[in-house]
């Protein structure tokens, strides 16, 4: 399920590494030494994320993907 949803990723000057950031998961977020370290661990906090909310009957957020991909391709195809 991980895959699914968005990562916002960037460099902290503070931190001396990379943050991931869910914003379709309140407080989802990871940190890394590389960028691929800081995915990597997102990954794996989106699936703790969901199956804690399962456990909690938490209503999940489904990802915002396919919506933000419709709406690039609505305004791709409207410019032409």
């Amino acid at each position: 399920m991980a895959g699914r949803y968005t990562i916002e990723l960037f460099y902290s000057e503070e931190d001396r590494g990379y943050i991931a950031v869910v914003p379709e998961l309140p407080g989802c977020s990871a940190f890394g030494e590389s960028e691929e370290d800081a995915i990597r661990e997102v990954k794996i906090a989106i699936d703790l994320w969901i199956e804690t909310a399962k456990k909690e009957n938490r209503e999940i957020p489904k990802p915002a993907e396919k919506e933000i991909l419709k709406s690039l391709l609505e305004k791709v195809s409207g410019s032409a």
